[in-house]
């Protein structure tokens, strides 16, 4: 994967798909193929599980491991001040 720029006009599209892992959280094990034409793996990506009680956010961080694929690992939920965990 190349460096991360400011450039988002999509003109900065690779030419080989990216093969994306997930590890931990509601996504573990899950391996997404982004294809070249959507460009660059996003650095963080948001996972919000909607089901009859509260909502559920996981967010994952990507670490680059070849030019074509990665690693999104899950971020450790963080306890906030009134108990709740943070989103």
């Amino acid at each position: 994967m190349r460096e991360l720029s400011d450039n988002t006009t999509g003109t900065d599209v690779g030419t080989e798909d990216a093969v994306l892992l997930f590890v931990g959280g509601p996504l573990d094990g899950r391996v997404e193929i982004r294809e070249a034409r959507h460009g660059e793996p996003l650095p963080t990506i948001t996972h919000v599980h909607l089901h009859g009680g509260p909502k559920v956010v996981h967010r994952y961080d990507l670490t680059a491991l070849t030019d074509t694929a990665g690693v999104y690992t899950v971020r450790p939920r963080q306890a906030v001040r009134d108990g709740s965990v943070a989103e």
